[in-house]
Order: C-alpha cells, then sequence, then structure tokens
C-alpha cells in the first residue's frame, strides 16, 4: 500500500470508531486532496430493530341472521399498530438525539395527558451541536410519548402523538 492509502485506511477506521462511539447508522465524508485526486466514503450499518407486536383481539361474532345491523366499530386505536403510520404522530424532521427537557433534571417539556397548543414546543431534538425545538403541528391532546430522553432518532421516526 502507499502512504496515501495507509492514511486513507485510518481515516475509514476512525469514522467507523466514530459511527459506533455516537450511535450513528451513516456517516458520508468527502475528501478533496487535490484538483483529481479526491476520496468519498460513506460508512453506514444496520441496526436491528426488534419490535413486539400485540396480540389481534379475538374477531367479533357475526350477528344472527335477521338482526338489525350494529353500528360500525370506531377504528382501532394506533397503540395496536405502528405509531408510525398513525395521522397524529409527530414525526422527527431531522436525524439527532431527542431531549425531553430543556436541560437534564429540569421538568419534560410535555406529558402524557396535556393539552397543547399549537406551536408549543414538545422536545428538542439536537442535531450537529444545534438544539432545534420541535413543535406542535397542532393543538389537542398528548397521548403517548414515543421516545426516551436522550434517544438518538432518525429522520421521519414519530416522537409522539398528539389528538
Amino acid at each position: 500500500m502507499t502512504k496515501q492509502n495507509d492514511a486513507d485506511v485510518a481515516f475509514i477506521e476512525a469514522l467507523a470508531a466514530l459511527l459506533n462511539a455516537n450511535d450513528l447508522t451513516e456517516l458520508e465524508v468527502k475528501r478533496e486532496y487535490g484538483e483529481n485526486d479526491r476520496l468519498n466514503v460513506r460508512v453506514s450499518k444496520v441496526k436491528e430493530v426488534v419490535q413486539t407486536v400485540a396480540a389481534a383481539p379475538a374477531p367479533a361474532a357475526l350477528p344472527a341472521p335477521g338482526a338489525a345491523p350494529a353500528a360500525a366499530a370506531p377504528a382501532a386505536p394506533a397503540e395496536a399498530g405502528d405509531p408510525a403510520n398513525d395521522p397524529n404522530a409527530v414525526s422527527s424532521p431531522m436525524v439527532g438525539t431527542a431531549y425531553l427537557a430543556a436541560e437534564p433534571g429540569a421538568a419534560p417539556f410535555v406529558k402524557v395527558g396535556d393539552q397543547v397548543s399549537e406551536g408549543q414546543t414538545l422536545l428538542i431534538v439536537e442535531a450537529m451541536k444545534t438544539m432545534n425545538h420541535i413543535p406542535a403541528p397542532k393543538s389537542g391532546t398528548v397521548r403517548r410519548v414515543l421516545v426516551e430522553d436522550g434517544t438518538p432518532v432518525e429522520f421521519g421516526a414519530p416522537l409522539m402523538i398528539i389528538e
């Protein structure tokens, strides 16, 4: 290997270590050494996702022949399914770390059961040392908080359910 290649290998190994140390799933770097000499590196890993699935409720009994049709049952709550598909889910607009309070030890911005107004801060997503306040997209009641304080979140990941 040439000296340049040895340095590139060390650089890539350092990126992989950075990826693991910061619990990232992907990292991309482009280096320019000269006019026609560059290095483009993309290091990524797939996280194993473990998801528990609630047992489906037993099917309802069919009405007796000639009986009046029953009123339509309300739609199943989103809690039984994937929160990402819930129309009331507030999704992360970026990759980062979710914080439920303004600082460690402080009261959370919101908790389950709280009434929130449109635009009210729900939580913070830190990305690249910038604290991004995530506002409520609508007024309503916080039904579920889907992330824990200090956990990494992906773009589009559901953060909360507001109904």
